[in-house]
């Protein structure tokens, strides 16, 4: 129907003057296309771009920032993170430039799979980095549990291999409109709880949580505590640490760099390098 068809139509519907009506079409008009865009309304579950910590920098003010110096590496182990973004990886060169593991993106939502996740999560195996898969949430497609099982079915296992990390969870900001996907901390606590009990009962380890401190204190808050056995990934961008998410006192991971010295982002292992065989081992 052409515009001024429309017009007419609201004009006779509601009793009102064509101009009047124009006026409200219009309004209407320009409000839906500066609206979010919400799931139902056509938004793919998955994109090349979505990766972890691509929602953090961009809504943090961290896009295109680079630390001006490096965190203290002593007692650590520097490491990588991966996704389609990085295509297929030439796994020599970070390995010889001292990167030591790797998390690998495997899944997001229900709906799409990384096409470069064997390249890369076999590839990191291959030359001797400890490596893991990991899982970009969308907690309003569908339910914790049901995205677990989506990630496990698709390169999300795990192994007590001294190789395989536990599947990690990423938890940050909506791609596709609201920051919290909707829900309020209990619900959000309760989704983040199924997600990682369906892992548990699939590969015997719980998730491995890739989040940021602000993120996750507006999000969830105290509503769930999983310091004692869920390992942290915290991202945040500088040589200093900084306040973590409710619920740990410490971290496992720590994302410090959107991009460096290896390929993604860089991250360090907070332990020496048995430690890392351990929280492998199981």
């Amino acid at each position: 129907m052409t515009p001024e068809g429309r017009t007419r139509r609201w004009a006779t519907r509601w009793g009102l003057p064509t101009t009047a009506a124009a006026v409200l079409l219009a309004v209407a008009h320009t409000t839906a296309l500066n609206a979010e865009p919400l799931p139902d309304e056509g938004a793919p579950e998955g994109s090349d771009q979505h990766y972890a910590g691509s929602e953090i920098a961009k809504r943090e003010g961290w896009a295109g920032a680079r630390s001006s110096a490096a965190p203290d590496p002593t007692g650590k182990v520097p490491g990588m993170d991966v996704s389609s973004h990085q295509g297929d990886v030439d796994w020599g060169r970070p390995w010889g430039d001292g990167a030591r593991f790797a998390y690998v993106k495997a899944t997001e939502g229900t709906g799409y799979t990384n096409p470069h996740f064997q390249q890369q999560y076999e590839g990191s195996r291959g030359v001797g980095m400890v490596r893991g898969a990991y899982h970009f949430a969308l907690p309003d497609r569908s339910d914790g549990g049901t995205q677990a099982d989506y990630f496990v079915d698709h390169g999300g296992g795990w192994a007590g291999d001294g190789m395989t990390l536990p599947g990690a969870l990423d938890v940050e900001y909506n791609p596709y409109g609201d920051t919290c996907y909707g829900k309020d901390q209990d619900s959000m606590a309760e989704w983040v709880r199924q997600f990682s009990g369906r892992l548990a009962e699939r590969t015997g380890r719980h998730a491995t949580i890739y989040t940021s401190t602000n993120w996750w204190n507006q999000c969830v808050g105290d509503k769930l505590r999983l310091g004692e056995s869920n390992p942290l990934w915290v991202a945040h961008y500088t040589d200093q640490l900084g306040q973590l998410p409710s619920g740990w006192d410490y971290q496992t991971f720590w994302q410090w760099q959107a991009a460096g010295q290896f390929p993604g982002d860089q991250n360090l292992f907070n332990g020496d390098a048995g430690q890392l065989t351990r929280l492998a081992s199981g």
